[in-house]
């Protein structure tokens, strides 16, 4: 290890704790061994790389936790280990949905009182739902499903964009199945309802 000027750093629940360059060996060593590496130093030299980048961005502010684990990946990839890297980004893509599982579990109670006291926009996002108990059981369930979605069938990119609400995926309730269909107006009113070629209508 180096000698560090990071003392600090941002956990995900806004805590600040005391930085240990030791973790970010661990979790790229952990990488390695798992697509076979068996040089714990190269782990060792990495980690410092990564915390001499840490060090230039981050001089005059303390680093978040993703920052870090995002300078491991740019470092893994940079220095030529693509296999490594790619273990890295599964290993931090399984402990999100671990994450999120948990949180799942921890926000159940407040996913109804927000249904209840009608506080989560969700409430009227879906215009062919009202706001009753069939609604409500929905919106639990549904919240579930949107989770599930968000981890499992979308990328990492467009499903944290729409968690930090730089996009806006409508009815992800029903992610998992085709639930809504649009068309053009202009289209539908020069050409009307024409139906698929070839196929008879009742």
């Amino acid at each position: 290890m180096v000698s560090v000027r990071i003392v600090q750093i941002g956990k995900r629940d806004g805590r600040i704790v005391d930085f240990a360059q030791e973790k970010i060996t661990k979790a790229i060593w952990g990488a390695a061994q798992a697509v076979g590496g068996k040089d714990r130093k190269l782990a060792e030299r990495l980690s410092n790389r990564v915390v001499a980048l840490l060090e230039e961005k981050f001089l005059q502010e303390i680093p978040g936790v993703e920052d870090v684990q995002d300078l491991v990946e740019k470092v893994l990839i940079e220095e030529g280990h693509a296999r490594t890297a790619k273990a890295y980004i599964l290993y931090r893509k399984q402990h999100e949905s671990l994450r999120r599982i948990k949180t799942t579990f921890v926000e159940v109670e407040k996913i109804v009182s927000d249904y209840l006291s009608q506080i989560d926009w969700r409430v009227r996002e879906n215009s062919n739902i009202g706001y009753s108990m069939s609604g409500l059981m929905l919106h639990v369930a549904g919240s579930v499903v949107a989770d599930y979605t968000l981890d499992r069938i979308y990328s990492m990119e467009i499903a944290d964009a729409h968690r930090n609400g730089d996009i806006h995926l409508h009815d992800l309730y029903f992610g998992i199945t085709g639930y809504c269909a649009g068309w053009s107006l202009s289209e539908l009113l020069y050409e009307g309802f024409n139906g698929v070629p070839g196929v008879i209508e009742s």
